[in-house]
């Protein structure tokens, strides 16, 4: 009696015997108790109408697999009033209705799909003695009770975007940062979508995002309650970026250079050829990326021919016409949006920016100063220009060698160096810093904002940040005023990433994460099998 306890599948079913088949496959045969309570009306049976046969597959036994064939009772319900006239004795300790493997088996099937997917799970569910394909693997994870958080638990969220496929389709993740999973993985990456999910959960207090725009708008418009926290690493990663713009301009080589030494020996020939390929017809830069397209180049030599982005060249050569301008409609954050206003105050003779920027900001500007400046900069230019005298050349700064090598500091290395501390240089590091600063003025001075920034960003307090945009615009180094100016656009989320303890981390973690399980999925797998195998399960210890 005790060697039939140990294989009892569950409570309310007796053993009737066991035996082994073909000398692999154990088979069980068992009994279910009556029950005979109709699952639509809940009335109890006592008039049998017969017999029904189940065959359930169960966890092995020393490698061999195991059959539960179960005999259950079918009854029939005489209740008038109920529209169900037999039912079968349904046990869902055991299993649940319809399934064709007991739950503990389901569970393990369930458990070997998430931690290993289809075909991998396939293989050693076979090893194991507990045959199943993969197309059931699959099935039975996304049928599966995934980790469902309750939306009054979520606090802190981070979000992210993923790529389905880099540059041209992408998804978002959502991770709760307090409990370091992943809550839900949606299928695009739009403020929609976003802004529905986070309706969805009124109690978060926290959004960490990176810098795109896209999730501010979303969170704004989502959880107005929430604090928004910008993520510090792509902050210290714009600043870099704009650092190594502007270092490319004052003359230092670029690590993949597309212009000559002589094209890049003048910033300001650089700027007007910038000007004169933006006013090309957009027929004409159509027809020209179409005939490097058919002389067999790629995206990316084209991109260095001709010096525009390669997703913009993807964009132009995918569509068979000339796209149209996109223009966005004015807002209070542009100061076009008082052009009228501003153009009136010119005339009467007020061209002071600091006044115009006081005067438009009690109209409800919500824009930046600079971004004032920049206009108005075009306005003087416009009164001031003479056809007849040559544009003045900007003074460019040699390009500094290093002092071992005798190599031009790239652009990229400058740049990397200009935001690592002093203490965690090398020596050969410390020698070419003290060539930059120098040979470089610029160079000089965005070290020394950038040490600041590093400082700030790593203190509690947030206080000395306006100060350091101040100082940054005020440099007149135009990839870094401009870096300053979209701070202070942003500069909420900037403030509370440096006084609050959450970053986009995780996110970025998790989705590494995502990236294995879909390049081990041969990118195959769909939304709702991404999501299930992203997300926790459920399951007995």
């Amino acid at each position: 009696m005790r060697t039939q306890l140990k294989w009892l599948p569950g409570p309310g079913v007796k053993i009737l015997g066991i035996a082994l088949q073909n000398e692999e496959n154990w088979v069980v045969s068992a009994a279910a108790k009556p029950v005979g309570i109709c699952p639509d009306c809940g009335t109890r049976s006592q008039h049998r109408h017969g017999w029904h046969h189940r065959r359930l597959q169960d966890l092995p036994v020393q490698g061999q697999s195991v059959e539960i064939r179960l005999a259950l009772n079918r009854w029939q319900c005489r209740y008038r009033k109920c529209g169900r006239r037999t039912f079968t004795d349904r046990l869902p300790e055991i299993a649940a209705a319809y399934m064709r493997r007991t739950g503990r088996m389901a569970e393990i099937v369930g458990l070997v799909g998430h931690k290993m997917g289809g075909r991998p799970g396939e293989n050693l569910m076979h090893r194991l003695g507990m045959p199943v394909s993969d197309d059931t693997i699959l099935r039975q994870l996304k049928r599966g009770n995934p980790a469902s958080i309750q939306k009054d638990t979520i606090r802190v969220v981070g979000i992210d975007d993923w790529s389905w496929r880099h540059s041209s389709r992408y998804g978002t993740i959502m991770v709760d940062l307090e409990r370091h999973s992943v809550v839900d993985v949606l299928e695009d990456r739009s403020v929609e979508s976003a802004r529905s999910w986070l309706q969805e959960h009124p109690t978060i207090e926290v959004v960490s995002r990176d810098r795109c725009g896209l999730y501010a708008q979303a969170a704004r418009e989502g959880a107005p309650q929430a604090r928004q926290v910008a993520d510090r690493f792509h902050l210290v990663q714009n600043l870099r970026e704009a650092i190594k713009e502007q270092i490319s301009v004052y003359g230092h080589a670029h690590v993949r250079p597309i212009l000559s030494e002589d094209a890049i020996a003048s910033a300001r020939s650089q700027q007007r050829r910038a000007r004169l390929a933006h006013r090309q017809s957009r027929q004409e830069i159509f027809e020209m990326l179409q005939a490097l397209r058919q002389q067999g180049l790629t995206y990316s030599e084209i991109a260095r021919r001709t010096g525009y982005e390669r997703r913009s060249i993807a964009n132009w050569l995918t569509s068979s016409a000339p796209r149209d301008r996109n223009r966005a409609a004015l807002n209070k954050t542009s100061p076009l949006y008082f052009e009228a206003f501003l153009a009136e105050c010119w005339k009467d003779g007020n061209r002071v920016g600091r006044h115009l920027f006081y005067d438009i900001k009690n109209r409800g500007y919500t824009g930046s100063r600079s971004n004032l400046e920049r206009l108005l900069k075009v306005w003087r230019e416009a009164e001031n220009i003479h056809l007849d005298e040559p544009p003045p050349e900007m003074d460019v700064s040699e390009p500094v060698r290093d002092p071992d090598t005798d190599h031009i500091i790239s652009s990229v290395v400058a740049a990397a160096l200009c935001t690592k501390p002093r203490a965690l240089l090398t020596d050969l590091q410390a020698r070419k810093v003290n060539a930059l600063k120098q040979g470089s003025r610029a160079f000089a001075i965005m070290r020394g904002l950038a040490m600041r920034f590093n400082g700030i960003l790593r203190g509690t307090s947030s206080q000395a940040l306006d100060e350091w945009i101040d100082d940054a615009v005020d440099t007149e180094l135009t990839a870094i005023m401009r870096f300053a100016s979209v701070l202070r656009r942003d500069i909420d989320a900037v403030k509370n990433a440096i006084e609050l303890p959450w970053s986009n981390a995780q996110a970025e973690g998790q989705i590494n994460r995502l990236k294995v399980l879909k390049r081990a999925m041969y990118g195959r797998a769909g939304p709702e099998l991404m999501r299930a195998r992203m997300m926790p399960l459920n399951h007995r210890n």
